[in-house]
């Protein structure tokens, strides 16, 4: 039977999601605690591969397993079986059709920047830091430039091995809430380091090195090394993906909250 489930984590832990030799990964400590309950070895697929230092609040996850277990054994037996920075939140059976990553028709991802003179230290590891004012208008003028469909290579990490460039973005939202700034983005997929360093862009236009115009000129260029360096993993966070109604999964989509406007 397959089985999807929706996890949240705080990466600052892991090695990324995929699975490595080493077993730091998010997939490693998942598949060691759904093989404790199932009592056989269990391969989790996940809708997005988060790097390094990067959370979720809502990574979905496809398994299957013949081990015929009540609901409640696969979240609170699995998080006994989780370090304490994962959890998974629900989990329920599917279709056979169902898979986490090639089912899904959208993903959002949230950035948390804390804008103030001073390094974050009770949110160290949860939020990016840059230290210079920056205008969260002129940011949200060159976020709007890259909503829509278009080949994003100017901001694709030289590793990222996605066949085609070609996204479509459907939400770029930049707000503040006193020393927090909040990037919102939602897409049909993203790209290895696609939001970093859409973030990285965004901040030089905050800052006023570069003007909102410059973001449409460098998507058209299609060229990574006209970009700025990819931004820091800790403010970012997985939020969740989207889904067909056919699935009649829970809630697939988790917004971050974030507190307090000084972390």
């Amino acid at each position: 039977m397959r089985q999807a489930l929706a996890l949240e984590y705080d990466g600052r832990g892991f090695c990324g999601f995929q699975s490595q030799p080493s077993g730091c990964s998010v997939q490693d400590a998942l598949e060691r605690a759904l093989g404790a309950i199932a009592g056989a070895r269990v391969r989790a697929v996940a809708a997005g591969r988060t790097d390094a230092g990067v959370h979720a609040t809502s990574q979905i996850v496809h398994f299957d397993t013949t081990a015929e277990r009540p609901r409640p054994a696969w979240v609170r037996g699995v998080n006994a079986h989780l370090p304490p920075t994962a959890a998974v939140l629900w989990c329920v059976p599917v279709r056979d059709d169902f898979h986490a990553r090639f089912a899904a028709t959208g993903r959002h991802y949230t950035y948390v920047l804390l804008n103030r003179a001073e390094r974050p230290a009770l949110a160290n590891g949860r939020v990016g830091w840059h230290h210079a004012p920056l205008d969260a208008t002129a940011m949200q003028a060159a976020a709007h430039r890259l909503i829509g469909t278009h080949d994003f290579s100017s901001f694709r990490a030289a590793e990222c091995q996605a066949k085609s460039p070609v996204k479509t973005i459907r939400k770029a939202r930049v707000t503040r809430a006193g020393s927090v700034v909040r990037f919102d983005f939602a897409a049909d997929a993203f790209l290895h380091h696609m939001v970093r360093n859409i973030v990285g862009a965004l901040v030089d236009v905050g800052a006023g090195k570069r003007s909102a115009e410059w973001a449409a000129n460098l998507l058209a260029a299609a060229d990574r090394t006209q970009g700025p360096a990819t931004f820091a993993a800790e403010g970012l966070y997985f939020t969740g993906a989207d889904y067909d109604a056919r699935f009649a999964l829970p809630p697939t989509h988790r917004p971050i909250m974030w507190e307090s406007a000084d972390g």
